[in-house]
């Protein structure tokens, strides 16, 4: 088998249902999402061998092959790395304005929506190429032996085959136009900043603010885009999980179970539920599924990272919020 091959079989996406309507009047179809999901992506195959320092040190991409950037490109991930390690500074200040900043920005970040984020984890120029995937297929079907498909990863007592599928394809769709309106409209804002860098010593802080928003959006266009073509394609098959069901019926959500998130200060978690929560003789449109008590058995179940906990903490707070308002639509 070759290496892609390989790689790609350790690629995966998690489905993780947040929320299901309370009666069937939502039925699942690729024009329109009936829940809230989380999607846990693991989409970058892993590099075949390291570069050789003498002759290459560029990213490969999800085939083992050179990422060819332009150099514009090249620019902008430079300058995003500066920007990465210059709010890292701020975050390890003792104090003042830097250490203000960085605060005020990380509650800035749980309150973007948490698809936005899942979605700004997929790279398209490390995952596996469509051209190259549908190339191989073609070989490996004349073989007869194993297509080459990225499993979704799902819980069959909550969702069957074809509605994974079809949430997945109507999320994408949801997003594509929301975040390509985004990008356009931070990188409208941002010349308007430009009066903020009279201001002597502090930073042009709105400046950046609107780019790293466009940057954002522009990242979960792409995403949103790649997924799609995945999908169309039939590279994205599902695969139910017991292990997950079992985590589902192990930790039901309550109320009990309710509690803030590790990265959501609680003053802001207190003001979001008393501006939605929806009135006591308005029956709720959707149920909530997880609580926070299930998050590290998920975790351990797939063996992911903090970071993946602390996502997966944003969007059961975030879908708990939601369904609170009382809205038809999520």
């Amino acid at each position: 088998m070759s290496s892609a091959l390989q790689g790609l079989r350790k690629m995966r996406i998690i489905a993780i249902p947040l929320t299901r309507p309370t009666a069937r009047k939502f039925p699942a179809s690729d024009a329109k999402r009936t829940r809230l999901t989380y999607y846990q992506f693991a989409l970058a195959a892993p590099r075949p061998n390291p570069p050789h320092p003498t002759t290459d040190s560029g990213d490969k991409d999800g085939d083992g092959n050179p990422v060819k950037k332009g150099r514009l490109e090249g620019i902008a991930n430079w300058v995003m790395r500066k920007g990465i390690d210059t709010w890292a500074g701020f975050g390890k200040a003792d104090g003042g304005w830097r250490l203000r900043t960085y605060q005020l920005g990380e509650r800035i970040v749980d309150r973007l929506d948490f698809e936005e984020l899942a979605l700004k984890s997929i790279d398209p120029s490390l995952g596996p190429s469509i051209a190259r995937l549908k190339l191989t297929r073609a070989m490996e079907e004349k073989r007869e032996s194993l297509t080459v498909t990225i499993p979704i990863v799902f819980p069959p007592s909550l969702l069957s085959s074809s509605e994974v599928l079809s949430e997945l394809r109507a999320n994408t769709k949801h997003r594509i136009p929301r975040h390509r309106r985004g990008f356009y409209f931070w990188m409208l804002v941002a010349p308007l900043t430009a009066p903020f860098k009279l201001i002597p010593i502090i930073p042009n802080l709105p400046f950046f603010f609107c780019v790293w928003r466009s940057w954002s959006h522009y990242r979960a266009y792409r995403a949103s885009q790649y997924l799609q073509s995945l999908l169309e394609h039939g590279i994205i098959v599902p695969e139910a999980s017991d292990s997950l069901d079992e985590v589902y019926k192990l930790h039901p959500y309550s109320q009990s179970s309710l509690s803030t998130s590790t990265s959501m200060p609680l003053d802001t978690v207190n003001s979001r539920m008393h501006k939605s929560t929806f009135q006591p003789d308005q029956e709720p449109q959707h149920e909530v599924l997880l609580g926070r008590n299930a998050v590290p058995a998920i975790l351990s179940t797939f063996e992911l990272d903090s970071t993946a906990g602390a996502d997966l903490y944003r969007a059961v707070e975030q879908a708990r919020v939601r369904v609170s308002s009382g809205r038809d639509e999520l």
